[in-house]
């Protein structure tokens, strides 16, 4: 069974990774035409563009690191895409709102990650990609529950 998985069937984490990274690069491609990046479309999609939304919701939001996201909303922040207003709910807490151009990028980015959905459900149908779904949320699911490495 062992040489079966390494020597004919990629490991699930090598198709995880490998096509993750491919994702990455090809958003990243597409970003650059708009002098950004997948991370910066991200944050742009991660914000309530009518609200805002708190600065400390969106690390976990976005599955990101403090300092890699202070990074990307500073460089939003440059960019005159968000603003930092002081949260009423929460006086130490900061709201990120979106600018009228970061609205207009955030649909941007909106749209592109839409034609990318698209362009996979036509390939692969809506049935495989609800199994994919399936299989994706089980992963997390075992992870989480510590059910695979709870020796």
């Amino acid at each position: 069974m062992k040489d079966f998985l390494f020597k004919d069937i990629p490991t699930v984490d090598y198709m995880l990774r490998t096509t993750w990274n491919s994702v990455v690069k090809a958003y990243n491609t597409e970003a650059a035409k708009y002098n950004f990046t997948m991370v910066m479309g991200f944050a742009l999609l991660s914000i309530d563009p009518k609200h805002g939304t708190p600065s400390t919701s969106l690390g976990p939001k976005m599955g990101m690191e403090p300092t890699s996201l202070s990074r990307t909303l500073k460089n939003l922040e440059e960019r005159e895409l968000i603003e930092r207003h002081p949260n009423p709910d929460d006086g130490r807490g900061v709201i990120i709102k979106l600018t009228d151009e970061g609205k207009e990028s955030r649909d941007i980015a909106k749209q592109v990650v839409m034609q990318f959905n698209q362009k996979i459900e036509e390939q692969f149908g809506l049935e495989k990609l609800k199994t994919f779904y399936e299989v994706s949320q089980g992963i997390q699911n075992l992870i989480s529950e510590k059910k695979i490495f709870n020796k």
